[in-house]
């Protein structure tokens, strides 16, 4: 008979048996309510022409949903504590791995090419809060993966899906929003997990783009921009691009980018959508190639 690995009374036994203890520095929250790793496991698509990479595995309440729906699924673990607990939980299933290590530091490309050779790779994870940002950001780029459905803070879900204007709307927004499809899938309280974390949480679906949202010519310099009217929330996107574009760009010059491309001097950068961000870009990137060729 198979351990129910969302039931708190065999989820306590099971990490007592082993000694195991919580690190709140790894973020560290298993759920117990079955029906949301089922339902996280829906929501990533997978089916058994895929290969999932899932990153923090935990005890592997997710991994198991994920290895009845997919061809492959290998698990990256920090914690080396809970190694012994997943060859146990996850021993009748023979399409799992559990990889040890650091998910920033392992190579990305040589992992799905060896481990998920010839299946459509895919992420699902329950990411650890701690690492959302700059995990999300490396898969996007990475450019390996057709879709990526994490469970995370509801503020965090909220950001990566929010429209122009909008309190969530930032510099991370755009940049999920460059090579994905966002939507929010469902949202996870607390009480969901053990231990219970003081925010709510929710599973975001990001179904990568064939290309990306807009065309930009230079890629950095996009993002850079991007950067620029979000360093000053709330200011004129303006004085943003006067700080980053110190020494390169005059405010006169950004000025006329700005009107060239219909923005107003008072514009905001948190109202600009995607597409505006590209028509800026490519205006200063004219401005830009224009003064080096003189």
């Amino acid at each position: 008979m198979l351990m129910e690995l969302c039931d708190e009374r065999q989820l306590r036994a099971l990490l007592v048996r082993y000694g195991f203890h919580f690190s709140k520095s790894m973020g560290q929250n298993f759920l117990i309510d079955p029906e949301i790793p089922r339902e996280i496991a829906a929501a990533s698509g997978a089916d058994r022409s895929c290969g999932v990479l899932e990153i923090g595995p935990g005890i592997g309440s997710l991994t198991v949903h994920l290895a009845q729906r997919a061809g492959r699924v290998v698990s990256v673990e920090l914690d080396r504590s809970l190694l012994p607990i997943l060859k146990e939980t996850l021993s009748p299933y023979p399409n799992t791995e559990v990889v040890s290590g650091d998910i920033m530091k392992l190579e990305l490309e040589p992992l799905v090419r060896e481990r998920l050779g010839g299946l459509t790779p895919l992420v699902c994870a329950n990411l650890p809060y701690n690492i959302t940002t700059p995990v999300l950001t490396r898969l996007l780029e990475s450019g390996l993966f057709r879709s990526v459905t994490v469970l995370v803070q509801r503020e965090v879900a909220r950001r990566i899906c929010a429209q122009p204007g909008t309190g969530d709307y930032g510099a991370f927004t755009l940049l999920c929003q460059y090579y994905a499809d966002c939507s929010i899938v469902l949202e996870v309280p607390p009480e969901s997990f053990l231990p219970a974390p003081k925010v709510t949480s929710a599973v975001v679906h990001m179904e990568v783009l064939l290309k990306p949202a807009v065309q930009a010519s230079d890629r950095e310099l996009l993002f850079r921009t991007i950067r620029a009217s979000f360093a000053q929330r709330r200011k004129k996107l303006l004085n943003g691009l006067t700080s980053a574009f110190q020494g390169e760009l005059s405010r006169e010059e950004l000025a006329g980018a700005l009107a060239d491309c219909g923005f107003p001097d008072s514009v905001r950068g948190e109202t600009l959508s995607l597409e505006a961000f590209a028509r800026l870009s490519n205006c200063l990137g004219d401005l830009l190639d224009g003064g080096r060729v003189g």
